[in-house]
């Protein structure tokens, strides 16, 4: 009786997983926001004065033009880029949103079209909702965090986050749910100067870079090709 009462158990296991899945609602939901949105995610390094500056982009048109943050880009010597699946291009410089928007736009000119990020409004995001965060801290590429939206700050027009924003994250994706992007990363906040990673995370409301990519003239970085 016990044999038979075991293979139940096994058969009905092997049931509930073919029927199920191997894993829980909101793992399942990472997984999908990681497998949909990291092939739109590149790691960027910039040539600066003081040596490399590394941060994140988004992907914005298959033909290329990608969003990070400008403080990762600013004052260049040369901008590389690898995209998700480790092709390497030179990108060019298109435009900024000044250090308080601290928002730019590169370009680079893909072999074939390019998988891109959708934006969703950044005015209906709660304090408490679930956000993921998509980046290439310390040069580890693609790596996925979670998080809550801790805080909204009006003044600053900022989002506070628990979901880890390390340095080489600026410039990637804040996402809701779905897989669309609410923020854009910027920075973390720590109290002992980054000796640990035990920090507050800040992203710009993706409003704000909606109006900066519809802002910029498509034909000047068009004609730079």
């Amino acid at each position: 009786m016990k044999k038979v009462f075991c293979i139940f158990i096994i058969v009905l296991s092997m049931f509930y997983s073919c029927v199920f899945g191997e894993y829980a609602p909101d793992e399942q939901v990472n997984i999908s926001v990681y497998e949909k949105i990291s092939p739109a995610i590149v790691a960027i390094e910039a040539q600066v004065k003081d040596g490399i500056s590394a941060g994140t982009g988004c992907i914005v048109s298959s033909d290329g033009l990608i969003l990070t943050g400008s403080h990762v880009v600013e004052d260049y010597k040369e901008i590389e880029v690898t995209t998700h699946n480790g092709h390497t291009y030179k990108a060019q410089f298109v435009a900024q949103m000044g250090k308080h928007k601290d928002l730019a736009l590169i370009k680079i000119n893909p072999r074939t079209p390019l998988q891109t990020v959708s934006f969703a409004d950044s005015e209906s995001v709660k304090v408490g909702q679930k956000v993921l965060s998509i980046g290439n801290p310390f040069g580890f590429s693609n790596t996925l965090t979670l998080g809550i939206i801790s805080r909204i700050d009006y003044v600053k027009n900022r989002f506070q986050t628990d979901a880890a924003i390390n340095p080489g994250c600026s410039g990637g994706p804040l996402l809701n749910s779905t897989g669309q992007v609410i923020g854009i990363s910027q920075s973390i906040y720590n109290p002992d100067h980054n000796i640990s990673n035990i920090g507050i995370g800040f992203a710009i409301p993706s409003n704000e870079a909606i109006k900066f990519i519809a802002s910029v003239d498509k034909k000047k970085y068009a004609q730079k090709k």
